[in-house]
């Protein structure tokens, strides 16, 4: 029985060769199409009905004996097996698997029916290139504003897959950068603002229609235009001294490191640049620096330096003011950084109560410069010490000012004071000029009359 079973297969590939030219001139062929390691069937033509007895073949440079429904045949591997009665079936489905199969049917008649498998693979792996400037710990990509950046993708696949490019903007559609086969390359020359977004590669397998993608989201980063500022000023809730350290324009915001010079020590980092300080980290002549740093550059960073001073006070020490009369002090801030608070009391009566306008005082400021005017002034009121108080973070500086009031000069009085003063050393010198030579006085007598 073996014997005759392994005599008749050449009879049977022979006869295949013959009829297989009838059956491809009639184009009866049908196209399957499976994937790797999947399983698939191959059917034996679109027949209904009975089916009779079937064998089936792989058509490469000959034909290959794969199945028949005769159980003295065993199947050429263990992966293929009878479904239906009539139906190739075949497990974990390999590339070397794709090609032409015909099976070969008897009833009544014989006939023959082809398939031409095509076998697809992946895409398995899509790999992205993007020759940025740098990544972040999240793994997102960034480049810098006006520099140049290659984008590649490429995917495993069988066949090889149309691989296209597309971008979103932030609040903006998805937008084709064009498709090409197994591989995709282009290049933006000067990166700007408006090609921050997402980035996708998406690799298709044409036979399948099965894809893959990824999507890569690039940040276009700027360094900020503008000079590094920083300045020192006052609190407004207290003596604290506030150091703020600015530089506009840049994208993401730099980053600040303020420290004490010289020796370097760091008084804090922030995003913000702002810190705050007590007096007890405070002298007079004391130096801060900032320095600003940012993700994309300058190497270097950028710099500023402030110097903070004690104020320093400069006024009259006396003034003199007549009673129902007005008076102004004048205090003049120098040196001062920040700049000092000035204020005005009264050294005598409330010595910690700062004087506040109204109708008998008048305080005007103009820069570092301050005035304090005292109407309708009153001898029981307003005569003593009055002080002027510059205090910044660095240090408090004060200054005494006297001031005297006087009653106003009665001039009607001294003017006749005066005159009779005259009138009577006028009349003292008359009767002297008399005691001591009155023939004298006789003759200036007959002269005027």
């Amino acid at each position: 029985m073996a014997a005759g079973v392994r005599a008749s297969r050449p009879q049977v590939l022979v006869c295949l060769g013959v009829l297989l030219a009838r059956w491809v001139a009639a184009g009866l062929e049908a196209l399957v199409i499976g994937e790797v390691h999947e399983n698939i069937t191959l059917h034996c033509g679109n027949v209904s009905g009975p089916r009779g007895p079937v064998t089936w073949y792989r058509n490469d440079s000959e034909p290959v004996f794969l199945l028949s429904s005769n159980s003295s045949f065993p199947p050429a591997e263990p992966r293929f097996s009878l479904a239906d009665a009539s139906s190739l079936h075949i497990q974990v489905l390999r590339l070397q698997d794709e090609g032409n199969y015909t099976c070969r049917e008897v009833l009544n008649e014989t006939r023959w029916f082809r398939v031409w498998l095509q076998v697809a693979g992946g895409p398995y792996e899509v790999e992205v290139n993007i020759s940025s400037t740098g990544k972040l710990p999240n793994g997102t990509v960034y480049a810098a504003k006006g520099s140049q950046v290659a984008f590649s993708c490429s995917s495993s696949s069988w066949p090889p897959p149309m691989v296209e490019w597309q971008f979103r903007a932030p609040d903006s559609r998805t937008e084709p950068f064009g498709n090409n086969l197994t591989v995709n390359c282009f290049t933006l020359l000067l990166m700007s603002q408006n090609l921050q977004g997402n980035y996708t590669c998406l690799a298709t397998n044409m036979r399948s229609g099965r894809q893959r993608k990824v999507t890569t989201e690039l940040l276009v980063y700027s360094p900020p235009p503008s000079a590094l500022q920083c300045r020192a000023e006052m609190s407004q809730e207290s003596l604290m001294l506030q150091l703020t350290c600015r530089w506009d324009g840049g994208y993401p915001d730099p980053d600040f490191l303020w420290t004490e010079e010289p020796g370097g020590v760091v008084v804090g980092t922030s995003k913000l640049g702002v810190e705050m300080l007590n007096q007890s980290q405070l002298s007079d002549g004391k130096k801060f620096k900032c320095i600003g740093s940012h993700i994309v550059g300058p190497e270097l960073g950028a710099s500023c330096v402030v110097q903070i001073r004690s104020p320093s006070l400069l006024s009259e020490p006396m003034k003199t003011c007549f009673v129902g009369g007005s008076v102004t002090f004048t205090c003049q801030v120098s040196r001062a950084y920040p700049p000092a608070k000035i204020l005005w009391l009264r050294n005598l009566t409330q010595p910690e109560v700062a004087i506040q306008p109204s109708d008998r005082y008048l305080i005007t400021q103009d820069g570092q410069s301050s005035t304090l005017t005292i109407r309708n002034c009153s001898q029981a009121l307003d005569e003593g010490y009055y002080v002027c108080r510059a205090e910044n973070p660095v240090g408090v500086r004060e200054v005494d000012i006297w001031l005297s009031v006087k009653e106003p000069l009665n001039i009607g009085g001294i003017v006749g004071t005066i005159v009779s003063l005259l009138l009577l050393g006028l009349a003292i010198i008359s009767g002297l000029m008399l005691y001591y030579s009155p023939v004298f006085c006789w003759k200036v007598g007959n002269t005027f009359r």
